[in-house]
């Protein structure tokens, strides 16, 4: 059985399949704000999203960041220890590369477990 969460035009804000959670590339609903702050808003729809699939971020076992500017990786990482479940750290990888939009600081994806 494959579950789609949060439908747009394009694309599903995550899917859940074959026991698992595949999280769309998350980008900020803000996109005014700096690395920090859009992480931080990235990181709250993550959220809303495994919730939504009826678990939360400690059921992530992988994640990848991708920075539009690398030197923001300070920014995001402050965002991202401030969110971290230290009990239950995902395997994250992060990598510079243009992002789609310019005003696009970060974008999140990765793969969590889904509930039975």
């Amino acid at each position: 059985m494959i579950r789609r969460l949060a439908e747009e035009e394009r694309l599903s804000g995550a899917v859940v399949a074959g026991g698992f959670i595949f999280l769309a590339g998350q980008v900020a609903d803000d996109d005014s704000l700096d690395a920090e702050g859009q992480t931080a808003d990235i990181l709250r729809q993550i959220d809303a999203l495994l919730a939504k699939a009826g678990t939360d971020r400690r059921a992530l076992v992988q994640v990848q960041v991708v920075l539009a500017d690398i030197a923001d990786a300070p920014a995001m990482n402050r965002a991202w220890d401030a969110w971290l479940d230290r009990s239950a750290k995902p395997a994250r990888m992060t990598i510079g590369a243009p992002l789609v939009n310019p005003r696009w600081r970060v974008e999140i994806t990765g793969v969590a477990l889904a509930p039975p």
